[in-house]
């Protein structure tokens, strides 16, 4: 860190939050028959570090990437670490394909449209399984109408699932009770104003002020 800032132009904060590796991955290690390894994560490590960058270098903290793979019952550590951020996106991902709602024609599908347009990034040695779960975020954008279009019961079936975990997560990270501090900092007006200057929308006097 010293080092980048001493290179970090003039005039330019720099990084908010620095991103660690302490024994997870994206994604996680598959095994042959598809489902994920059980990883160690060094939760002391994760500790320090978000220590060391809010009090010496004013940073937010450490960034835990590849959460998903961890046991559920892990998860309390680290708001107990003090980490800023921690990365689900896999798992949540995974529960979409693999709810007992995803029509397993669609998923079918999805799967044989992967032999053809990701064959590229299959590895010696891997297995079927192995090849589709590392692969098949890489259908969510071909597929996205498909998926959007299933009946709205089986929608909110797979989201009611999604749902659950999302509080149990909420809860096991400390993130509750907290509105007022969302209100503060990501204010609505903010959210529509930001949206309408990416759209191009043009504001109208006294519309949309912070």
């Amino acid at each position: 860190m010293q080092g980048y800032r001493e290179r970090l132009r003039k005039g330019r904060t720099g990084i908010s939050k620095i991103s660690i590796q302490t024994g997870t991955s994206h994604g996680g290690v598959v095994l042959p028959d598809g489902t994920v390894a059980q990883v160690k994560l060094d939760f002391q490590t994760l500790k320090a570090l978000s220590r060391i960058a809010k009090e010496e270098f004013n940073l937010a903290g450490a960034v835990q990437h590849g959460a998903s793979t961890l046991p559920a019952e892990a998860f309390h550590k680290f708001a107990e670490c003090e980490a800023a951020e921690v990365h689900l996106a896999t798992e949540f991902q995974n529960m979409i394909y693999e709810s007992r709602h995803f029509p397993q024609d669609l998923k079918t599908k999805i799967y044989a449209w992967l032999e053809i347009n990701a064959v590229s990034e299959k590895e010696e040695g891997q297995t079927q399984e192995q090849f589709f779960y590392k692969t098949r975020k890489k259908a969510l954008g071909p597929f996205k109408k498909e998926i959007m279009s299933l009946p709205q019961g089986t929608r909110c079936a797979i989201a009611g699932e999604i749902e659950e975990k999302f509080d149990f997560l909420f809860k096991q990270l400390n993130s509750v009770n907290n509105k007022e501090l969302v209100d503060k900092y990501v204010t609505l007006k903010r959210v529509i104003s930001r949206k309408r200057k990416e759209a191009g929308v043009v504001q109208h006097d006294g519309e949309g002020a912070d």
